[in-house]
C-alpha cells in the first residue's frame, strides 16, 4: 500500500498568509497538488491544514477539490476549526473505500486553533480482508508539553480501536533530542518509523526540521520512504510503499 502526507498550509504554498491571495491563487495552489498526488498515485493521503469553505483560503472546500482533481474516490474531512467563518482540520483521501470515519478535535489551548486527528478502516489492498486504522492527525506547534497530551489522547482512542495502524501527519517535534512526543507514541502503540534518525529527511525547510511522519505498525514494513522536493507548501509530502510481512498480530 502506497500512503503519502502533507501539511497543505491552506492552499497558501509557501507564501504569505492565504488571507493575503485571492481565490484564483489559492485555487492554483491546490491543483498544484493535485498533480503531486496524480502523480505518486497513493491508496491514502492524509492532509493537514485542510480547509472546507473559509473567507480567508478562497471560501472552497480544498479536500472535495482535492479528491476530484486527483481522483480519489474516497475522503473524510475533520473540522478541528469552525469559527468565524474558517473550517479546517485533518482530511484523509483513499483510493480504497474508508469505513467507521472519526474525527477528534483535541482540547482547546488558549489563543490558538484547535488541532486533531480523523481515523478511517482501510482494508489491505489484494489481502483478503486485512482491516487497517489510517489516521491524519495534527499536533500543537508551539509546546511539548501541550503535544504530549494530545498524544495521550491519540494512544487512548486509537488502542481502544484495536486495528493494525498507519499514522501519519505533521507532528511538529522530531524523533531525537530531549522532547519524547513521537518515542512515547510509538512506544505505547508498538510502531516504527523510518529511520528515525536520519539526517536527509527534512520536512520544513524553513527550519530544516523533520516534522512530518509515517508511523507503522510491525505488520508493515517500508519498502521506499521518500520526502518530496516539490515546492507545493512550507512542509515536503512524505511519501512511502509499505509491504504486509507474514504476521498480522
Amino acid at each position: 500500500m502506497k500512503v503519502l502526507t502533507l501539511n497543505i498550509a491552506h492552499g497558501r504554498r509557501s507564501g504569505p498568509h492565504q488571507l493575503l491571495q485571492g481565490r484564483a491563487r489559492i485555487e492554483s495552489n491546490v491543483d498544484d497538488v493535485a498533480t503531486v498526488l496524480r502523480r505518486e498515485r497513493p491508496h491514502v493521503v492524509a492532509l493537514q491544514e485542510a480547509d472546507g469553505p473559509s473567507f480567508w483560503s478562497g471560501r472552497f472546500d480544498h479536500v472535495r477539490h482535492l479528491a476530484e482533481r486527483a481522483g480519489f474516490a474516497h475522503a473524510v474531512r475533520g473540522d478541528h476549526a469552525r469559527a468565524l467563518e474558517v473550517r479546517y482540520g485533518t482530511a484523509l483521501l483513499s483510493m480504497l473505500p474508508l469505513s467507521d470515519a472519526v474525527s477528534v478535535t483535541f482540547p482547546p489551548v488558549p489563543l490558538r486553533f484547535p488541532k486533531g486527528y480523523v481515523v478511517s478502516t482501510v482494508t489491505w489492498p489484494n489481502d483478503g480482508g486485512l482491516q487497517v486504522d489510517v489516521v491524519s492527525v495534527h499536533l500543537d506547534f508551539a509546546r511539548p508539553s501541550v503535544r504530549r497530551r494530545q498524544v495521550a489522547q491519540v494512544i487512548k482512542r486509537l488502542r481502544q480501536r484495536g486495528k493494525p495502524l498507519v499514522i501519519m501527519g505533521d507532528f511538529n517535534c522530531e524523533w531525537a533530542g530531549r522532547e519524547p512526543t513521537l518515542r512515547l507514541l510509538a512506544s505505547k502503540l508498538n510502531l516504527k518509523a523510518y529511520l528515525p534518525e536520519a539526517s536527509g529527511l527534512k520536512t520544513f525547510r524553513r527550519m530544516r526540521r523533520r516534522l512530518d511522519w509515517i508511523l507503522v505498525s510491525p505488520q508493515f514494513e517500508f519498502l521506499s520512504y521518500q520526502a518530496l522536493p516539490d515546492p507545493i507548501s512550507d512542509h515536503l509530502g512524505v511519501v512511502s510503499e509499505l509491504e504486509l510481512t507474514g504476521g498480522r498480530g
